[in-house]
């Protein structure tokens, strides 16, 4: 049973600048493109860590773990929180962590359906050469973006708190709509980024 816990909210004060941050959330919640935003922000760089993993073909590349290790040995990072085999490595070197806990039904799941749709119709290239596979897979592959976003969807809901229990210093920012995203980044954020450097 993981004890209670409280996360920071999106108005929440940044008591020192990030320099190492990880992004969680379902697929289709916005973690790369909030990543994004946040390395621009920032100056902090981004690495997509899909790139890191998605060999050609979908076949998860060999070098995956040896470069994650190589990518949190830096001084300042930022990547989503993903795959079981480096998550908790990401989650110890990382001074914060960002929660896109945003209603499935109502944002997510239309968010992950249309850019599903937008990858297939336009045969997008994403990682490594690969594209989304026909839209009829949806059908008979477990493993595919929507199914496995619908099965999931609650998994961040035990991790996190598990998380926050083995982590307690870890600042865990819990945003619960895409309001509070835009509150946050323009907040606390902001803030942060903009405060003049301890001497």
């Amino acid at each position: 049973m993981v004890a209670e816990w409280t996360a920071a909210g999106p108005d929440d004060p940044l008591l020192l600048p990030p320099s190492r941050i990880l992004v969680a959330g379902v697929s289709g919640s916005g973690k790369t493109t909030l990543a994004g935003r946040i390395a621009a922000l920032t100056g902090i760089p981004h690495t997509e860590i899909d790139a890191l993993h998605h060999g050609p073909g979908w076949v998860p590349r060999g070098e995956f773990v040896t470069e994650v290790r190589e990518l949190v040995g830096r001084e300042r990072w930022i990547t989503e929180w993903q795959y079981s085999q480096v998550r908790e490595l990401l989650a110890e070197r990382a001074d914060v962590l960002i929660w896109l806990d945003l209603p499935f039904t109502r944002v997510v799941l239309p968010r992950l359906v249309q850019r599903t749709l937008r990858r297939r119709w336009h045969r997008e290239v994403l990682w490594n050469g690969n594209v989304e596979p026909p839209l009829w897979t949806v059908l008979r592959d477990s493993d595919h973006v929507v199914r496995y976003a619908v099965t999931g969807r609650r998994k961040y809901h035990q991790k996190i708190p598990a998380l926050a229990a083995a982590r307690p210093e870890l600042p865990i920012i819990r945003l619960r709509s895409p309001a509070q995203v835009e509150r946050w980044m323009s907040g606390p954020l902001r803030d942060v980024v903009a405060r003049p450097p301890r001497l």
